[in-house]
């Protein structure tokens, strides 16, 4: 477990960047914390990370958005608003992001449901301003040196 704290929008926004650079096609990474903790906020900083034009917004009334325009296609999928495993699976949002990378925000609700290698991201707020990010590394992340990008 490799722990993180970010005392502003600016600097989450800096870490997804940093974490973009550890990225490969194929990769997934959950991310769970309470509403406003900063999770599309992240996301938005791995998008720029990744070459990224678009404005990244969250998901949550359209479930996945898709950008193609970065170095790797990022699918960003929000699944607060589903009600089960299954509709998560019939969704094919793991198969479609196959050669991109998969970000799923409220992703603790789908983990049983994902291929043990991926990485989980949880936010817990501090304060106002910090932020507490823990990165669970499974699988392949184990091998990776993600102190170095953090």
């Amino acid at each position: 477990m490799i722990e993180v704290r970010t005392t502003s929008r600016d600097e989450t926004l800096a870490l997804g960047r940093l974490l973009a650079t550890q990225l490969r096609a194929g990769d997934i990474v959950l991310l769970s914390g309470r509403l406003g903790c900063g999770k599309t906020v992240l996301a938005a900083g791995i998008a720029e990370g990744l070459g990224v034009e678009q404005a990244v917004v969250s998901p949550s009334f359209v479930i996945v958005r898709s950008y193609a325009d970065g170095f790797l296609p990022l699918f960003h999928a929000d699944v607060y608003r589903l009600g089960s495993l299954a509709e998560f699976d019939d969704l094919g949002i793991v198969d479609d992001a196959g050669d991109g990378v998969l970000l799923v925000e409220w992703g603790d609700a789908v983990a049983e449901s994902l291929p043990d290698d991926h990485l989980v991201i949880r936010f817990t707020v501090e304060n106002d301003d910090v932020r507490l990010l823990e990165l669970d590394l499974h699988g392949s992340w184990m091998d990776r040196d993600l102190e170095v990008a953090v």
